[in-house]
C-alpha cells in the first residue's frame, strides 16, 4: 500500500512542475517605464547674439597710501570692509604735524606784525590787499622826503638871493636825494615784507595740509580687498595701506572673434552668466578696442555689468551680446538640453522609449535656447531628463 501511495505522490509532483513550467515568465532585465514630462519645440522670437567669455573685474581698483611719513597710529579697515568716499581708513600720528602748524602760524603772525597787520587775516585777506603808502615805514620816509624837499626849495630861493652860501644849498640838495632814496627803499622793504607774509602764509597752508594728510581717506565707494599695513609701523611717504575696489558696476573684458567683430557696437545689451549660478545679469557694451589683436585676430571689448551683490571680481563669465533684432527660430526649454563631452543633446519619446538626438544650439535667453539642427518645430522633447538613457522605457505624464 505504501508503494502505491509513494507512486501517486510522485505523479502529482510531476504534474505541478509541468503546470509551473507552462506559465509565461517575465523577461530578465526588463525595466518599469519611467514617468517623464515633455514640451514641444516652439517658434520663439530671439535676438541674434554673439557668444563670448571673459573675466569679471572691478570697475576701479586703487591702492591707497600715506601722503606723509610717520608711525601708523591706527587702521580702521580690513578685508571685506565696506568704505565710502572720504572715509578715514587709517591715521598717522599727528603730533609732529600739529606742532608744525603752530610754528608756521607763529611765523605768519610775526611777518604780519612787521607790516602793522593783525595776527589773522581780516575779511579783505592778507598783505596782498595792503595799501603800501599807508604803512608806517613809508609814511615816515615820505614825511622826511617832504621836509627835505621844502628845505631844498628854501635853500634854492636863498642862494638865488645870495643870502646863504652855495655849500648850504648843496647840503640841502643832498638831504633831498637821501630822503627820496629812503622813500624808494621803504617801498622795497614793504614789498619784501609782503612777500614774507605770503611765504609764511603758504608755509602755514602746507603745514595744515600735512596735518590733514595724516588722516588716510578712501578715494571712492568700495570694499577693501587687501590690508597692507599694521598699526605701529613706521611708514615713509607713499607707503601703501590698503587696496580698495569698486564692485558695482563690474567690468567684463572679453575677446570677440574676427568674424563677429563687425557686428559689435557700443551700447548693445549683454546677458552675463557666471559658473555656479543660473541667474542672468544685465549689462551693456561700453568700450571697444580700436583694432584687432594681431596675435589672435580678436577684438577686445568691455561690458559694464550691474552687480546685485552676488557677483565677485575675478569670476569667469559667459555672455551673449545681442547684435540685431529678434526673429522667429525653433527653441526648446533650457532644462531639456543635456550636455556631455561638449555635445548638446535632447531626448524624445518614440514607441514608448527614450531616443537621444544630437542638436546644435544657437541664441538663448533665460528660458529658451535656439536649436539650429536635430529637431524641428512641433517635435516633443523630454523636460529635465536627468539620467534618462537611450532606449529606456518611458511614460509621458504631461501633455505638451
Amino acid at each position: 500500500m505504501s508503494t502505491v501511495l509513494r507512486a501517486a505522490c510522485a505523479l502529482a509532483l510531476l504534474a505541478c512542475n509541468g503546470a509551473e513550467a507552462a506559465k509565461p515568465s517575465k523577461p530578465r532585465g526588463e525595466q518599469a517605464p519611467r514617468e517623464v514630462k515633455v514640451a514641444r519645440v516652439a517658434a520663439q522670437k530671439l535676438a541674434r547674439t554673439v557668444s563670448v567669455s571673459g573675466t569679471l573685474a572691478p570697475d576701479e581698483r586703487v591702492t591707497v597710501g600715506v601722503k606723509v611719513a610717520g608711525r601708523l597710529a591706527s587702521i580702521m579697515v580690513d578685508i571685506g570692509t565696506v568704505v565710502a568716499a572720504g572715509q578715514v581708513i587709517a591715521q598717522v600720528e599727528a603730533t609732529d604735524y600739529q606742532l608744525r602748524v603752530e610754528q608756521a602760524a607763529s611765523g605768519l603772525a610775526q611777518a604780519r606784525a612787521l607790516l602793522g597787520l593783525a595776527p589773522e587775516p581780516g575779511e579783505r585777506g592778507d598783505a596782498v590787499d595792503l595799501d603800501v603808502s599807508d604803512t608806517s615805514l613809508v609814511r615816515e620816509a615820505q614825511a622826511t622826503f617832504e621836509e627835505a624837499r621844502a628845505s631844498l626849495e628854501r635853500a634854492r630861493s636863498l642862494v638865488e638871493q645870495r643870502m646863504i652860501a652855495t655849500a648850504e644849498f648843496e647840503t640841502a640838495k643832498a638831504s633831498f636825494v637821501r630822503a627820496e632814496s629812503a622813500v624808494a627803499k621803504a617801498h622795497e622793504e614793504i614789498r619784501n615784507r609782503q612777500a614774507a607774509v605770503r611765504q609764511r602764509s603758504f608755509e602755514l597752508r602746507s603745514a595744515r595740509q600735512q596735518l590733514a594728510d595724516a588722516a588716510v581717506r578712501s578715494p571712492l565707494d568700495g570694499i577693501v580687498q587687501e590690508r597692507l599695513a599694521l598699526a605701529g609701523e613706521y611708514l615713509a611717504a607713499g607707503s601703501n595701506v590698503a587696496t580698495i575696489v569698486r564692485v558695482n558696476p563690474l567690468r567684463m573684458r572679453a575677446e570677440v572673434p574676427e568674424r563677429d567683430a563687425p557686428l559689435i557696437r557700443v551700447g548693445q545689451s549683454v546677458q552675463v552668466a557666471v559658473a555656479g549660478a543660473d541667474a542672468q545679469h544685465e549689462g551693456r557694451v561700453v568700450r571697444i578696442a580700436p583694432a584687432l589683436d594681431e596675435r589672435n585676430r580678436a577684438l577686445t571689448i568691455e561690458a559694464e555689468v550691474q552687480n546685485p551683490g552676488t557677483l565677485r571680481p575675478g569670476s569667469f563669465a559667459r555672455a551673449e551680446i545681442a547684435v540685431d533684432g529678434a526673429g522667429e527660430v525653433p527653441v526648446v526649454p533650457a532644462s531639456a538640453i543635456v550636455t556631455f563631452a561638449g555635445i548638446d543633446k535632447v531626448l524624445t519619446v518614440e514607441k514608448g522609449k527614450a531616443v537621444e538626438k544630437e542638436i546644435q544650439t544657437g541664441r538663448r535667453n533665460a528660458q529658451w535656447i535656439e536649436v539650429k539642427s536635430g529637431v524641428a518645430i512641433g517635435d516633443t522633447v523630454v523636460v529635465e531628463p536627468g539620467n534618462l538613457q537611450q532606449g529606456q522605457p518611458v511614460r509621458v505624464t504631461g501633455a505638451p
